[in-house]
């Protein structure tokens, strides 16, 4: 199980550091505005943490077998049998939960740091 989670933290957290890298070129691109910025930042982080959450959800009724994870596993740690698919779904929910609550919790830092600085009176060049 412990290899399932290994391979999972990698495949999920690439792409979500893909993602991050896409929200970050966007976030510098309105650099102009930090305010404007960062608040861009917390709704795209937001919808990365939304799209983690649904896939998620939609792991019960996807094949394991057609996941990235199942092919990035050598085929002797990949689980066998209903009760292992059982399992291995539940690995990778676990896997899509934590980055769903981190990108949760960033995105929140995000909106925080654009109210206060839109409070202070912070405005763009």
């Amino acid at each position: 199980m412990e290899k399932i989670r290994g391979v999972a933290f990698v495949c999920i957290g690439r792409a979500v550091m893909f993602g991050a890298l896409a929200i970050g070129l966007i976030m510098i691109s309105f650099s102009f505005d930090l305010v404007l910025a960062l608040y861009a930042g917390a709704i795209l982080t937001m919808a990365m943490s939304e799209i983690l959450i649904i896939k998620a959800i939609i792991l019960r009724w996807q094949n394991p077998r057609r996941t990235e994870v199942w092919t990035c596993l050598d085929p002797s740690s990949r689980p066998v049998g209903t009760p292992g698919q059982a399992v291995f779904r539940v690995v990778l929910r676990d896997v899509y939960g934590f980055f769903a609550r981190n990108s949760y919790t960033i995105a929140c830092s995000f909106f925080a740091a654009s109210t206060v600085l839109r409070l202070a009176g912070v405005s763009g060049v």
